[in-house]
């Protein structure tokens, strides 16, 4: 019983707020209807504008991190190649130094086989 006199309430409440609004209306119906048209017509033109200007901030930091990528892209690629040259030389310089060593070990197997036939043959 007691929701039915809850929504009895409300509908007359209803009722008295629509009358007033009828009753103290500013303006008539038809220029009621003419502002909230206008009104919503600048809305969606600022809905648009901010629309256009977000567009356009998105495809400006897009092109700045693209930017930005690139860069370091190409600064990263320079970095690599100067490792790999600087390795490449690196290995090089260890096979150049590995046949060095191997020849002096020749050379000095060498020797030390021709002192030792020496002996032999002087013995």
């Amino acid at each position: 019983m007691e929701e039915r006199s809850g929504f009895g309430y409300f509908l007359l409440g209803l009722g008295i707020g629509v009358a007033a609004g009828i009753l103290w209306a500013p303006r008539s119906g038809e220029e009621t209807r003419q502002l909230l048209a206008d009104k919503a017509g600048d809305g969606a033109d600022y809905l648009r504008t901010r629309a256009q200007d977000g567009t356009e901030y998105l495809k400006s930091r897009t092109d700045e991190i693209k930017s930005s990528a690139s860069d370091i892209y190409e600064k990263g690629r320079t970095h690599l190649a100067k490792h790999k040259e600087n390795l490449a030389a690196a290995v090089d310089a260890g096979k150049h130094a590995y046949r060095e060593a191997l020849a002096d070990v020749k050379s000095a197997a060498t020797s030390a086989a021709s002192a030792v036939r020496e002996q032999s043959d002087s013995i």
